[in-house]
Parts: C-alpha cells; structure tokens; sequence
C-alpha cells in the first residue's frame, strides 16, 4: 500500500508527537453497552449469531435518550483515544414495534446530537434494512430496523442531507446493511442514490460464512462476486469486514478501487476470521478501519491490529502494511469513507513523547512508534474543527457523560 506523496506526517512540537485525527469509519454505538456482558460461556453469545440475539436483547429496550446516552459515551472514548471523525452505520430507526417515530430520523438524530455534543465529526450512514433474510421471517427486534420500502430509506436520508447540509462536522452517506437485509433491487437503487449525490456507499459484506450460504441458496453467486457482476463496485464502495473472500472477489475490489473497512476487535470478539489484507492492497484496494461494536476502544490497537493480525495468519514478520501505510488508512482513507475526504487535515491529535509506550524515539521511529506501540493514555490533546475536545488527556465532560451513560443501562436493567 502506496499512500502516495500526500501521506500522512507526524511532526515533533513542544513535547509532544502531532498527528493527523483518526476516523472510525464503522460504528454501532449503542453497541457499547454490550461491552463485558457478552464473554462468558454461561451467555448464549457463543457464536456471531447467539451474539447477535444478545444485541436484539438489548435493541428491545433501547429508547432515543438511551441512544443518545450510549452514543455520547462510545464517542467521548472514542475521542479520548485519537478519533476525530466518525461514520455510524445507523439501522436501528423505529420505536417497539416498528411504529416510526414522528420524527422519522429521531434515533438518527440523536446520534448526531451525541457527537456534536462529544465535538467529533459524524458522517450518519442511513442503513437500509428492508427484511430479515432470504426466506426468513423477522424476529421482534428487527422490527426496530425494518422500513416497508426503499422509498422511506431514500426520503429519511433526503431529510437528513437536508437537516445537516450546512453543518462542516456532519456527513451523510447511504448503506445497505447486507446482501440478507437488502434485496438486490433495493441494492441497485441505493448505489444509483449513491452515485447521483456523490455519497459513500456503505455495505457489511462477507463476514459470516452463512451469509455466503445464504446468498448463494438466493442468487447463485457470492456477495462481492454478485455485486461485481452487477457493476455496484465503484470509489465510493466501502465493504465493511470484507472477510471471506475468493481471488477474483479481491481482484474485484482492488480493481474498481474500492475501500474495505476492517474492524479487526470486533472481528477478534466475534469470532469472524480474518481477511485477506495483503491480498486486498496488492490488488489495489484501499483500508480504513472501524470500531464496529466498541468492543475495545484503542484505536491504535485497531488500526495495527490490520498488520498484525496479518502477521499471524501468513507467519511472517512483515506482511500487509507498513507505519505510514496504516497511518493513512486511519486518517485519510477513513475521512474518505465518512464523507470528510476534504477534511482529513484540519483536525489534529497530540500525544505525549514521553508517555511510556512511546518514550525515547526519534523523529526516523516515531511512526513506527505510535501505530506499533501506542496507547490511548498517550493521548493529550485532540482538535477537531479548531476546538479542542480532549485537554491532558481528557474530555471537560466526561464526568456528566459517564453519569447518563450509567443511568441509562440502570434503566435498561443492564446493571
């Protein structure tokens, strides 16, 4: 991965290492208050679908302030740790029932309430989910996902282009949650939305091996090998976790440019596996990185996670990619894949040379340094849009945060 004359630098100033900001380029923030409750062999979260009940579970009983709440802490850590941007893959829209609010777009709005009061960027990727599977029927917590048509997609997100159109630190994009949750039709329909307004075009692909099945049983062909055949793969494509892939899905996706986010923690906690990264940089796709389910909030962690787990699988020292090639993937990529790809610049992250993890290295390391070494608690300062949000290390509301976020999972009994 060649991040080109542009790259990403880290520079030496006052003490302290300065980066550009980091994106989480794939959130589910009410996630977050599933973190340490999902671990143990009594739970029924053994495999990605038992987890998956397990997050059903907690949907049932999410509110529009317990959203906000959750979102506002997941997005205060997140900040604490280095990101400045963040893209929220929303699909959570409607209230018990599948009753739509009045306000269609009130649990999307209250995440972006959540990080413009945290002070992060936010690109809200409004996510269709249109059924529950192939041939399946829908379990009553997907109800809270589910839209009758493609229509009620395309009309929240013209609201929410409109809502936030003079906003610099909000972004809209469009998703289609997965080749289950999306016909094909509703697929194609969304990619054309997509491409007229110049949006990203967000997609969970391949992460489960039942979802190949399944695809396959529906349309006789993969999910990356359909898309591709149906000319859906572009620049603006970002396929989420990308894990289980032949050579010619690889081929495809490096050969139309596409970005492929990575969520290694999430990835790791799930039990996904693990995609083929130097085989998707050598044919010529792009990685970002996401904190998915906030299983483990390091974004450091997260992005080296990329190489190193890469490492492993191949048995070699060095393989997908070296300290600038996942500094860009965690800057300029992941802006990119928000809808910030203009903005990636302006915001800054500072840490402290003398925090243990990075202490003692010279300007020819410090690359290597912090994307191989670093942890959140180097974190000192963090500058989004001109405003600090994070000072010696910490957010001025964390406090308050840290109160609502607890009250809330007192109220969904999660504590």
């Amino acid at each position: 991965m060649n991040p080109g004359n542009n790259a990403p630098v880290v520079r030496y100033a006052d003490g302290h290492w300065v980066m550009p900001g980091m994106a989480t380029a794939h959130s589910h923030a009410f996630q977050r208050a599933l973190r340490g409750r999902t671990q143990r062999r009594a739970t029924r979260a053994g495999t990605f679908w038992g987890w998956r009940d397990e997050m059903y579970r907690l949907v049932e009983r999410l509110k529009p302030d317990d959203l906000y709440a959750i979102a506002r802490f997941a997005y205060t850590e997140l900040a604490m740790s280095g990101v400045t941007a963040v893209g929220e893959f929303h699909y959570v829209h409607h209230g018990s029932g599948g009753r739509p609010y009045t306000d269609r777009t009130e649990l999307a709005d209250a995440a972006i309430r959540a990080a413009r009061d945290v002070g992060l960027r936010i690109c809200l990727i409004r996510t269709a989910y249109l059924r529950a599977g192939y041939r399946q029927s829908a379990v009553p917590a997907q109800d809270r996902f589910i839209d009758p048509s493609i229509d009620h997609v395309l009309r929240d997100l013209d609201a929410l282009r409109s809502r936030y159109a003079d906003d610099p630190c909000v972004a809209v994009a469009v998703a289609a949650h997965s080749i289950r949750a999306v016909p094909l039709s509703g697929i194609r329909v969304l990619s054309a939305c997509a491409e007229e307004h110049d949006l990203p075009f967000h997609m969970h692909v391949c992460e489960q091996r039942a979802e190949l099945e399944e695809c396959t049983a529906e349309y006789g062909s993969t999910p990356i090998a359909l898309l591709s055949e149906e000319g859906l793969l572009s620049s603006r494509f970002v396929a989420v976790h990308a894990t289980h892939l032949d050579e010619g899905e690889i081929a495809a996706l490096g050969d139309r440019g596409c970005l492929v986010c990575i969520c290694r923690t999430t990835e790791r906690d799930l039990g996904d596996g693990l995609p083929p990264a130097s085989a998707l940089l050598e044919a010529g796709a792009r990685l970002c990185v996401g904190a998915d389910s906030h299983a483990c909030e390091n974004t450091f962690e997260e992005v080296r996670a990329v190489e190193l787990d890469e490492r492993s699988r191949l048995e070699i020292r060095h393989a997908a990619a070296d300290a600038p090639a996942l500094l860009d993937a965690a800057t300029r990529a992941g802006y990119e894949a928000c809808g910030f790809a203009e903005r990636w610049l302006e915001d800054h992250v500072s840490l402290d040379a003398d925090d243990p993890s990075i202490a003692a290295i010279g300007p020819g390391h410090a690359p290597d340094a912090i994307l191989f070494g670093a942890t959140p608690r180097a974190v000192r300062s963090v500058i989004v849009a001109g405003k600090q949000i994070i000072a010696e290390g910490r957010h001025a509301q964390y406090g308050e945060t840290l109160e609502l976020y607890r009250k809330s999972l007192k109220n969904m009994e999660l504590i």
